[in-house]
């Protein structure tokens, strides 16, 4: 045993310092190697400096006469020390792209400096003074493209506040209008295959979807509205699509085993009860023949190797309660042998008790098992 034990420790320990977690460790290398577009790069160098500020917030010089330190090294706010201590931490927190943002902090290191020391007050936003400004990685605000064109629309309907500008942004892209879903045209303007137009003025257009039943364009939400039906449904001139049951259109519309439910454009197959051979519904009372080693009794399939008496009881299940009613026969005559008026008085009610049994069990609609039922959908 002791073997045993240290050959599966030795395996454990093998498993542990082999591929899952070499492959973990170089995947977390992949991602802090990771190459963002020039515009996004920038965005998280910014943010990780903006998180340097907060962190720094209410820091102080330590020790010393803190009245000649602001004398003569200025406000910490503004500090040399103050930004030396944000940039020992500068993309640390970064865990996509961190290499790069490193390497873009040492790039741009003489404009953060311009701005720490120079720019704060007549510059705030450092994301529009470096990224837009200096390094020209990024554009305002729904601008686009090496010059940073304005996208169609700006500035308060790019493209008619129903798509999004391609390179919004950035200096990439071209400004063409990429269309949210319901809606379409170069400057998404118009309503998409399978929308129409539930509001339209000359600013603004709402698109709502058309009815299930529909194929391609409709007038309007209802089913009535309807152009072109899609499968499932017909269309009747003056009323729409309607649903078609294709249970009753279709010529067996499921398998073997199975009956069918309609619904609304569409039909499910439903597996039989494991008694039928061939149903027209759920349950072992719906079998048009039952199936091997089951017979009928009344309208139910059974199974015959259950107690005649019983439905869906095996013999196996019944042995119990034989066993108890001999117990009861054998108390009986055990009583009998010291007082035989006691024995005749248990003896009634044991015979009473076991005929009322059998005869409730015998008249009881148990079945075999609850049925499961199994959907196809069509």
């Amino acid at each position: 045993m002791q073997f045993i034990y240290v050959d599966l420790y030795t395996v454990f320990f093998l498993l542990l310092c082999t591929t899952p977690f070499g492959t973990s460790k170089k995947s977390s290398e992949e991602i802090k190697n990771t190459i963002l577009p020039p515009c996004a790069s920038c965005k998280i160098m910014v943010e990780s400096f903006k998180k340097g500020i907060d962190k720094t917030s209410r820091g102080k010089f330590e020790g010393g006469d803190s009245a000649w330190e602001e004398d003569k090294l200025g406000s910490y706010k503004t500090s040399e020390v103050r930004l030396i201590e944000i940039q020992e931490n500068l993309c640390k927190d970064v865990d996509r792209g961190q290499t790069q943002c490193h390497s873009l902090a040492e790039d741009m290191e003489s404009f953060i400096e311009e701005w720490w020391f120079k720019k704060q007050d007549s510059d705030p936003d450092l994301y529009i003074y470096l990224c837009i400004e200096k390094s020209e990685r990024c554009c305002p605000k729904d601008h686009f493209g090496p010059n940073c064109d304005k996208c169609p629309g700006y500035p308060n309907n790019v493209c008619n506040n129903n798509g999004r500008c391609k390179g919004a942004g950035t200096r990439k892209g071209s400004g063409q209008c990429t269309c949210d879903k319901g809606y379409s045209g170069e400057d998404c303007f118009d309503c998409a295959t399978g929308f129409y137009e539930s509001y339209r003025d000359n600013k603004k257009l709402l698109c709502s979807a058309c009815h299930r039943a529909c194929k391609g364009t409709c007038s309007g939400g209802g089913s009535k509205d309807c152009k072109e039906c899609n499968s499932g449904w017909r269309l009747i001139d003056g009323k729409g699509c309607y649903d078609i049951d294709e249970c009753i259109e279709k010529e067996d519309p499921c398998s073997h085993n199975q009956f069918c439910v309609n619904s609304e454009g569409s039909f499910s197959c439903i597996e039989c009860d494991k008694s039928c051979d061939g149903c027209d519904g759920d349950g072992p009372d719906m079998c048009i023949k039952c199936a091997k080693e089951y017979r009928k009794k009344g309208n139910v399939c059974i199974d015959p190797n259950a107690n005649p008496g019983v439905i869906g009881r095996s013999v196996l299940e019944n042995y119990p309660r034989y066993i108890t009613y001999a117990g009861l026969a054998v108390a009986t005559g055990i009583i009998f042998q010291r007082n035989v008026y006691a024995a005749s008085v248990i003896g009634l009610f044991v015979a009473l008790y076991i005929s009322v049994s059998e005869y409730l069990i015998a008249t009881s609609d148990v079945q075999n098992a609850t049925p499961k039922l199994k959907l196809v959908e069509k």
